[in-house]
C-alpha cells in the first residue's frame, strides 16, 4: 500500500514546488488510498494558532491554538503523536465526532515548524508503528520538494489583511 502511495506521491510532486498544490494532492492521495480513514489534511502555523490547509473529508475545525487537541499539542512539541482512542487524549477537539483514532505529524524544515498533517480514522487503534514510519517518510519528502517559503509569507501577509 504504502509503495503505491510513495510512486503515486512522486508523480504528483515531481516538478512542482507549490505546497498547496503538493498538499492538495497529497491528502486526496491519502484518502483515496488509506483503509479506514475518515479525513486526511493539513493545519498551517500562523502566530501561536493552526488554520485549516488543504485536506480531503467532512468540514474541519478552522483554527486551533498551538499546544490544545492532538495537532496543537504535536505542533508544540514538534514530534509525531498517535493516539489510539481519542476520548482518552486530554483536551481533544472533536471535528468529526466519528473519528476514533488519529496521527498527527509536524512539517517541519530544518528547526521552523510549518504546520502538520492530521490523519483521523473512524477506527479505534487504527495506526501502527509502520504508519507512523512510513507517513513521516512520505511528510518529509513533500516538504523536502515544497518552498516552505511561500507559505511563510502567506500566512505572513494573511496576518495584516
Amino acid at each position: 500500500m504504502y509503495k503505491n502511495i510513495r510512486e503515486r506521491l512522486e508523480e504528483i510532486i515531481s516538478g512542482e514546488s507549490n505546497f498547496i498544490a503538493n498538499a492538495s494532492n497529497f491528502s486526496a492521495l491519502l484518502c483515496c488510498g488509506l483503509k479506514d480513514i475518515n479525513w486526511a489534511g493539513f493545519y498551517m502555523v500562523n502566530n501561536d494558532e493552526l488554520i485549516l490547509g488543504p485536506f480531503q473529508g467532512k468540514l474541519a475545525c478552522v483554527r486551533i491554538a498551538i499546544g490544545k487537541g492532538v495537532c496543537g499539542t504535536a505542533a508544540k512539541i514538534r514530534q509525531t503523536i498517535v493516539v489510539d482512542n481519542v476520548e482518552e487524549f486530554p483536551g481533544h477537539i472533536a471535528c468529526d465526532p466519528r473519528s476514533k483514532s488519529e496521527l498527527v505529524i509536524p512539517l517541519l524544515e530544518g528547526n521552523t515548524l510549518f504546520g502538520v498533517l492530521d490523519i483521523d480514522s473512524p477506527i479505534a487503534s487504527r495506526f501502527s508503528q509502520a504508519d507512523n514510519v512510513e507517513l513521516e517518510e512520505l511528510v518529509n519528502m513533500l516538504v523536502s520538494v515544497s518552498d516552505m517559503d511561500a507559505i511563510g509569507n502567506y500566512y505572513e501577509i494573511s496576518r495584516d489583511l
